[in-house]
């Protein structure tokens, strides 16, 4: 079993934070302010659990490129203030990145 270290740990919580609120987000007829800060907190925490070199490596490789660009558009579009179409874009984009 691979030993976690502090900074993984507390990003393993920020990630399970940030899922929380983006469920709770949801079930709270899209929600705005969770919804913005489930996204934030799941991006923190995975940075947290591989490394930001690793992240962006991951995030921006060429033919990931459509999948990050929906994946952080959906956010940005939660920020702004449409949660339902911003939710829409990022499941996309989380699609196309992780599928």
């Amino acid at each position: 079993m691979a030993m976690l270290d502090e900074w993984q740990r507390i990003g393993l919580m920020v990630t399970g934070f940030g899922l929380f609120f983006l469920l709770f987000g949801v079930l709270m007829m899209f929600d705005r302010a969770m919804l913005a800060f489930g996204n934030l907190l799941f991006v923190t925490g995975v940075a947290l659990v591989i490394g930001i070199q690793k992240t962006s490596a991951f995030f921006f490789q060429k033919r990931k490129i459509k999948g990050t660009s929906c994946f952080l558009g959906g956010i940005v579009i939660v920020l702004i203030g449409w949660p339902v179409i911003g939710m829409i874009i990022e499941i996309f984009g989380f699609i196309n990145l992780f599928g």
